[in-house]
């Protein structure tokens, strides 16, 4: 057995395990210079640093295997990594530096596109705009969308269950898959690449490895649902009086829109503010409001869609808003809202939940966890937006003045221990669409029942034996 070495210092040409992994995936592919490593040490958010033995780039799936069984056999853990854009620390390593990351990114091959099936078979390392890139070219839609999509790999989506702003009309991740290929953590392949909406032969063995976080095994490949591109989208940004007008809005949109509602984002007044702020070109569509809306419609005529926003604005429940007149105006109307994280990330630290509820308890979540909030830490800045057609919301909260906001941030778990209970009091779950990773693990344990903990632990014992598949992620 290679003893697992401490730390990150020197090259580690002379280290056992790192020349048989050059073995495998040859040695421009295996990472041991500081430099060369820091850029896979650090989560998207800078919350987390950890440190590792090496990292493998390996180019196909049995390259994937061999270095999962090279590992195993030398007793050291692994650290499955996509495009690194967790928001919750589950693709960084701790920081023994015993652990091997595996990087996906040469796995980045889109295998097939099949229109008449609707499917796009792809490697794990595929960064969501490829494939969405590729559907494209095939006249198909591949609907998963995230802001952080030109950087984000297939492997991560899958690993997280990633959700995003169409998850209204197609559902997450979870939903839009059909098909896996995973490296399991003794090395074996499990050949699930089925493009099958129907197979009904004992368990659906794929949504065991989709939203483990690497936990159980590494995705190394996927068959994705594709569907219509639409024929014409409209897009606008509404003013509504408060969230409860948003969740009112959403259903009368879908009653008279029903599928061709394909998002509905609510962005706060603080929200907005901060992308004014911090990002560059950004303009406000309209004068004034704390609440706003990103609606898009897909294959719906837009006059039709004017027609209801005047019948709302008419009615109240709509107090201002912009349509698109074309796409570069829909891409900045876009832009505001998937440029929140960026402009939170640029004004500073926050601590940030991705919580969801029932669509009709937004506004009940919103009024008890601020007031509560309000009350334990006056002066308090809440930015709040997200998902309302799901029922998730980003919920960020942080001080206005950078040096009360340092010490604010120490006092992260009583402000979780607040929110987590408002969500957990309305029927809703702490994680909606970014895992649990580092961030929550410890969560987990006060919200989910004894026996749903007994149950992944059970899973993660029986696929997992050493615990060396990403140890300290989820559970």
């Amino acid at each position: 057995m290679v003893a697992p070495l401490p730390g990150l210092a020197g090259d580690r040409r002379d280290d056992p395990l790192v020349n048989l992994l050059a073995g495998i995936v040859g040695a421009a592919h295996v990472l041991t210079a500081p430099d060369d490593l820091a850029p896979y040490l650090v989560d998207w958010r800078g919350r987390y640093r950890g440190a590792a033995r090496c990292v493998v780039r390996p180019g196909s799936t049995a390259e994937v295997a061999t270095v999962v069984r090279t590992c195993v056999e030398a007793g050291v853990a692994i650290v499955p990594q996509g495009g690194n854009t967790s928001l919750c620390g589950a693709a960084t390593p701790d920081g023994s530096g015993s652990a091997v990351i595996v990087a996906l990114g040469r796995l980045n091959r889109v295998v097939a596109v099949d229109p008449q099936n609707d499917t796009i078979s792809v490697e794990a390392g595929c960064t969501l705009a490829a494939v969405q890139a590729a559907a494209r070219a095939a006249g198909r839609l591949f609907p998963l969308s995230l802001a952080a999509e030109g950087s984000c790999q297939i492997g991560g989506n899958l690993s997280t269950n990633a959700g995003g702003v169409q998850v209204l009309r197609y559902g997450n991740t979870r939903d839009l898959t059909l098909g896996l290929e995973v490296v399991l953590p003794d090395g074996q392949v499990w050949d699930g690449m089925r493009g099958l909406r129907k197979d009904n032969t004992g368990y659906d063995l794929k949504h065991l490895f989709i939203g483990a976080e690497g936990t159980l095994g590494i995705i190394t490949g996927a068959v994705l649902k594709l569907f219509p591109l639409p024929g014409t989208q409209t897009t606008c940004w509404l003013d509504v009086g408060s969230p409860a007008a948003a969740v009112d809005l959403l259903n009368q949109a879908k009653s008279a829109f029903d599928a061709r509602l394909t998002a509905f984002e609510l962005v706060s007044g603080p929200a907005l503010w901060l992308v004014l702020r911090h990002i560059p070109g950004s303009v406000t569509p309209t004068p004034g409001g704390q609440w706003h809306i990103l609606a898009e419609f897909s294959d719906a005529a837009p006059e039709d869609v004017e027609a209801w926003l005047a019948g709302c604005v008419e009615a109240g429940t709509v107090s201002d808003g912009v349509v698109a007149r074309s796409q570069a105006q829909a891409q900045k109307l876009w832009a505001l809202r998937e440029n929140i994280s960026e402009a939170q990330k640029i004004e500073g630290i926050s601590i940030k939940h991705d919580i969801a509820v029932p669509v009709s308890r937004i506004p009940d979540f919103l009024s008890r966890a601020d007031a509560a909030l309000m009350a334990a830490f006056p002066g308090i800045r809440v930015v709040a937006f997200g998902h309302v057609g799901d029922g998730n919301l980003h919920y960020n909260l942080s001080k206005p003045d950078a040096q009360d906001n340092a010490a604010f941030v120490a006092l992260q778990p009583a402000v979780n221990r607040i929110v987590h209970d408002a969500v957990d009091a309305l029927g809703g779950s702490i994680s909606a669409e970014h895992g649990i990773g580092q961030l929550k693990r410890d969560e987990l344990l006060r919200y989910k029942s004894p026996v749903e903990i007994a149950l992944m632990q059970t899973l993660k014992q029986a696929l997992d034996r050493g615990g060396l598949m990403n140890p300290g992620k989820l559970l």
